[in-house]
């Protein structure tokens, strides 16, 4: 299967955009703001939690950069004047973290300002490993004036344990995912299995450490390793999540909100949808897989 799926990345670059929206609206709200709040009071009447992605990274250009800033402002006032149940997720590099650190982290704590005065969560994503530390500091940074802000762990990474114990010693927030990005064998794990269990690892020192997760998921094995470690460790189902992205897994999504679990789905949305989606499926040609199968069975 992971041959096929590698197969289809080429071909998908090579089509128009129009097809492609075909595989890239499963999981993408839309180019506008408005799409993305039709798709989250969706979901919301269907008693899911959402976060909104405004999509775009890797900025280079301080105005860009500043345009980004004022793109998440917005979807921010759209969240509170709609009453959605839906938190904000931002990538530092798309508001100008590979230009200047300072620069950025006054940004995000604009951002993170303007979501507190809105009574908002803000999660700062993590993107490849050129950036990771980086990320952490800005997200350290943050803490220090906003309670309202959580980060992301990536459970190949070899050195997300030591983030986990570092980032517990304050009360933290996390979203722990797989990981996508193409990372060496020297400071990212390969096997499938042993990612998956270091997930287990990771959120089980989190939980201990007394961290909210969101498990961000759509492996099977992981949301039932998860559905046992929260047993194991007697844990009321408001001290966890489960999430998953926009139109990936509905099935494995409806059943978990159908057993009471607390379930957020990942909304992105925007005019760089297209350059977003040909770089995730390289990424991860699984996704292409994912994503065709969800169309072609719509589970």
């Amino acid at each position: 299967m992971r041959i096929v799926n590698k197969i289809m990345i080429p071909a998908i670059q090579v089509l128009p955009r129009s097809v492609v929206k075909l595989f890239a609206g499963r999981y993408i709200a839309g180019d506008k703001l408005s799409d993305a709040v039709s798709t989250v009071k969706s979901l919301n009447a269907r008693n899911m939690m959402a976060t909104m992605d405004v999509l775009g990274e890797a900025i280079r250009d301080r105005n860009e950069a500043v345009n980004c800033k004022d793109e998440n402002l917005a979807a921010l006032e759209a969240m509170s004047a709609s009453g959605l149940d839906c938190n904000l997720s931002v990538k530092l590099t798309m508001l100008g973290l590979n230009i200047d650190f300072d620069f950025c982290l006054g940004i995000a704590e604009e951002i993170a300002a303007k979501a507190r005065s809105l009574n908002r969560f803000v999660r700062i994503d993590m993107e490849d490993s050129s950036v990771t530390e980086q990320t952490i500091r800005i997200f350290e940074e943050c803490r220090k004036k906003f309670d309202n802000v959580g980060i992301v762990l990536q459970a190949y990474l070899k050195r997300s344990h030591d983030d986990i114990l570092r980032l517990t010693e304050e009360k933290a927030n996390f979203r722990i995912c797989k990981g996508i990005y193409v990372e060496p064998e020297s400071i990212a794990y390969k096997d499938d299995q042993e990612i998956r269990e270091n997930f287990i690892k990771l959120l089980r020192t989190a939980f201990e450490r007394g961290a909210y997760c969101g498990i961000a998921t759509h492996d099977d094995w992981i949301v039932n390793e998860s559905r046992k470690l929260v047993k194991d460790l007697r844990l009321e189902k408001d001290k966890y999540e489960f999430q998953m992205l926009l139109g990936v897994r509905e099935s494995l999504r409806d059943k978990l909100v159908k057993e009471g679990y607390r379930t957020r789905i990942y909304v992105p949305f925007g005019l760089r949808w297209y350059e977003y989606s040909i770089r995730r499926f390289k990424e991860n040609p699984n996704l292409a897989g994912q994503v065709v199968k969800s169309i072609l069975t719509g589970n």
